[in-house]
């Protein structure tokens, strides 16, 4: 389980994001949706670490992880897909999914599991990143979040700069990582439907709060939905 409490989080004299509490459970998924600037990927990166929050708790299966450093974190089995893939260009597929494991044969070892969600990624293993599409960047991104096994699987805007027909196929796989994996999975997203179809609970956030919780279709189904997520 992995669960905040009561999380503010302040840049210089303001709250960004103020008294989050959310939880999510393995093999459950759960997004976070909002508009632009609301505090949705600096949730994320307090997740990770890499933003101190200023109030609160984060714990994963009862185990604090506000104070501790990134790389500790990471140690704990939290795995990290920023928004914007932040691949290497100049490295080959298989040598940006090796920088997130400790030596090649663990390596080989993930690959063959982790290309079953990817299996496109196999005739690209030696090519540059900066050679793939779009959508081929963003599943080498996750496959190397992927590759360590992770406890925790945290996306954020997986869906950013890709076809429609792409973004279908990556809900499938998500879904697919979910179940499989069994893996805590929290998904910030724009793209509503995605983010509906892949989670069982949903939280919009407005000005830094959490406005609204719930079901998906719940959450419709009461007009929340139209309300906060009307661009």
């Amino acid at each position: 389980m992995l669960e905040t409490r009561g999380l503010d989080v302040s840049y210089g004299s303001g709250n960004v994001l103020s008294d989050i509490s959310l939880r999510v459970a393995g093999g459950e998924p759960a997004c976070v949706l909002g508009k632009n600037g609301v505090g949705k990927t600096t949730l994320l990166r307090s997740l990770i670490g890499l933003t101190r929050p200023a109030k609160g708790s984060i714990e994963l299966d009862g185990q604090r992880l506000d104070g501790l450093a990134p790389y500790e974190i990471a140690r704990k089995g939290v795995a990290y897909v920023p928004q914007g893939n932040q691949l290497f260009p100049d490295l080959t597929v298989r040598e940006n999914l090796l920088l997130a494991v400790n030596n090649s044969r663990t390596l080989a070892d993930r690959c063959e599991e982790v290309f079953r969600y990817f299996p496109t990624l196999k005739d690209k293993f030696n090519v540059r990143a900066e050679t793939l599409s779009g959508g081929q960047q963003k599943f080498v991104a996750i496959a190397r979040g992927l590759i360590t096994k992770p406890k925790v699987l945290l996306l954020d805007e997986p869906s950013e700069g890709i076809q429609p027909s792409v973004v279908q196929e990556l809900g499938r796989v998500i879904k697919a990582i979910v179940a499989e994996e069994r893996c805590i999975l929290l998904l910030v997203e724009q793209n509503r439907s995605l983010a509906f179809r892949v989670a069982e609970r949903a939280y919009i956030i407005d000005r830094g709060r959490i406005v609204a919780e719930g079901r998906p279709a719940d959450l419709e189904a009461k007009g929340v939905v139209r309300q906060y997520l009307s661009f």
